[in-house]
């Protein structure tokens, strides 16, 4: 993970004590050297996560998609990550997967667009009756998701969000869904109001 400077590096099970060193010196050292923060897995444990991440994708696109345990995982195995990916990937991606034609792939497009448009919708009903300004809803690079994260913290106007550090936001949104140059982005467009006022 470039941003955060974080590397995995996966060992044998038997070589995961070498590769740690006495009292993590080998790790620190590494680390040091380096300047990224190290995170040693064994092959057992980097297998485990994958398999539960290939469960987890699976099961958001069973219940999103409405589709079976096989077109589900192979959504997955196919690089799928997120219903978005399925809703705006183009039809020839989508119908170029073994087993899907066109008329699969637009069902799928169709599902995975409807599911969207509801869970926005719901996400913009909240964030209403949480009180977070319609203001914050225009900015662009904040999803509805995004925006009920935010009102959940108590983020609820431009000042509110214009008087966050990036690594706050990121910290409130999640950092798989944006990075630091996104968040500085969302936090100067917040206060572009400061600077107009500042000028008449």
């Amino acid at each position: 993970d470039e941003e955060q400077n974080r590397i995995e590096v996966v060992v044998p099970d038997d070589q995961l004590s070498l590769a740690i060193g006495r009292r993590g010196q080998n790790v620190r050292l590494a680390s040091q050297l380096t300047g990224w923060d190290i995170d040693i897995l064994t092959e057992a444990e980097e297998s485990e996560r994958r398999q539960e991440e290939f469960r987890t994708r699976s099961q958001l696109f069973i219940d999103a998609l409405d589709v079976d345990d096989v077109i589900a995982h192979l959504l997955v195995t196919e690089g799928f990550t997120s219903v978005e990916e399925v809703a705006f990937v183009p039809l020839d991606d989508l119908a170029s997967i073994e087993g899907f034609d066109e008329s699969v792939a637009e069902e799928l497009q169709n599902r995975a667009k409807g599911f969207i448009e509801a869970r926005d919708a719901k996400f913009d009903e909240q964030r209403k009756g949480m009180g977070v300004a319609d203001e914050i809803a225009a900015i662009e690079g904040l999803t509805p998701g995004m925006l009920v994260a935010l009102g959940n913290k108590g983020v609820k106007s431009l000042d509110d969000l214009a008087d966050l550090a990036s690594d706050e936001l990121i910290e409130i949104v999640g950092a798989d869904a944006m990075s630091a140059d996104e968040a500085n982005g969302v936090i100067m467009k917040a206060r572009a109001h400061w600077f107009e006022d500042e000028a008449k």
